[in-house]
């Protein structure tokens, strides 16, 4: 059938992309936007990283500004009906329409599900439901623009922190509180950022850290307990900590709470095809979405597999089976700690890297570890090239670039 109605499910980066996709395809009918976002799109990776960074409105890194207005986006231009602040509450797949808050509904020909996910909060795994943010000041998460605000706000008093969970999230965050001059404890069960990045680049970053003045806890899981204005941290070996304010970073929750009953999840999940489709005229894409990959169906919570995820469920939402398939290279970056990191290809890593180039500058290095699937994967710290390039190493090897010496490192 011919689509005249599209409605997108979600105002966040995979929702923009879909919209902007549709329309470069040639899509010219009803676009609608429905986001539980206020705000329009933004970008959710500077939240822990150039906004963190300011306090007070000043930027302690010279950037001014800058840092302050980092998260923000051009404005749209695919010219969609936007409901912003409204929610999705349910789906009726037969009927072709998505149910809203406050009643009512949108029909559609074609819908875009990029409805993202959600920070995981200690507090609701303790039993309890869990406090949220502007009425406990016990536990803060870190996932939207009103949270990075609220956070930079308790940090102008340079507080003493507790940051429970050592992945990337968990370690930007721990370096913003540094960064502003806050005393800082990061709470993780295994090495910062080795589940993420494997073990070599974990102890890369894991050293800066410490050199800085992390301080380093282990113990097990942990759990929150109440100590008056502050918080207290309890780790499954005893340890207690105690610090003015905790940040939890244990992950995130995909937003399909709204998609029960709609018989598109399987075992609790939102699985599509390699172009993006659950049904002919339903596809989804982003965080809240699980997809084919060459390890296996999984769910990549990064901002530019929600870009790539968006573009190529577009093209299968309008063109079906003509559509390309979604060929997935990750591609990730992260920085903290005077350190900034790039890779390209799946992590984590094992081992050492097969190969090592240093960089001009001190402390700068380009590295890359061969797969047992026959790709790399390739990364580079605080080393300056362009992410195609990079790209190409991962792809076809240090033969991309100039002859590299085996690690050594």
């Amino acid at each position: 059938m011919t689509m005249r109605r599209i409605v997108v499910v979600g105002n966040g980066i995979a929702g923009l992309t879909a919209c902007d996709s549709l329309r470069s395809a040639g899509f010219d009918g009803e676009l609608t936007i429905v986001g539980a976002e206020r705000h329009h799109p933004y970008s959710r990776p500077a939240l822990s990283k150039a906004l963190l960074h300011s306090v007070d409105g000043t930027s302690v890194n010279g950037k001014g500004d800058d840092a302050l207005q980092a998260h923000v986006l051009p404005a749209p231009t695919h010219e969609a009906e936007e409901l912003l602040g409204v929610s999705a509450t349910g789906l009726d797949v037969e009927a072709r329409r998505v149910l809203l808050d406050g009643g009512g509904g949108l029909p559609y020909d074609g819908l875009v599900i990029a409805s993202g996910s959600r920070a995981k909060r200690l507090a609701d795994g303790q039993g309890a439901a869990g406090p949220h943010q502007d009425d406990s000041p016990r536990e803060f998460t870190l996932r939207t623009i009103e949270d990075a605000i609220l956070l930079r706000e308790r940090l102008a008093s340079r507080p003493s922190v507790i940051v429970i969970g050592g992945g990337p999230l968990g370690m930007e965050v721990a370096s913003g509180c540094l960064h502003v001059g806050c005393e800082v404890t990061l709470v993780s069960d295994a090495k910062p950022l080795s589940r993420q990045l494997g073990g070599h680049l974990a102890s890369l970053f894991t050293a800066a850290a410490v050199r800085r003045g992390l301080r380093v806890v282990g113990g097990g899981k942990a759990r929150l307990a109440g100590h008056g204005a502050g918080a207290r941290v309890v780790l499954a070996d005893g340890t207690e900590l105690e610090a003015d304010l905790v940040v939890t970073a244990v992950g995130d929750e995909p937003n399909i709470g709204w998609l029960a009953g709609s018989n598109l999840l399987t075992e609790g999940s939102l699985r599509v095809d390699s172009r993006g489709r659950l049904r002919p005229e339903i596809v989804a894409a982003g965080d809240v979405a699980f997809f084919p990959t060459r390890r296996g169906v999984q769910r990549v919570p990064l901002w530019t597999s929600a870009i790539d995820q968006a573009k190529v469920a577009a093209a299968g939402l309008l063109q079906g089976d003509a559509a390309p398939e979604f060929n997935f290279q990750p591609y990730f970056w992260t920085e903290g700690f005077g350190l900034s990191l790039k890779s390209v290809g799946f992590t984590p890593v094992e081992g050492a890297p097969d190969y090592c180039e240093p960089g001009r500058e001190d402390g700068s290095v380009l590295l890359r570890w061969d797969n047992p699937d026959g790709y790399g994967t390739a990364a580079a710290v605080n080393y300056r090239i362009p992410i195609p390039k990079l790209r190409r190493l991962a792809d076809a090897g240090p033969a991309a670039l100039r002859p590299v010496s085996p690690a050594r490192v």
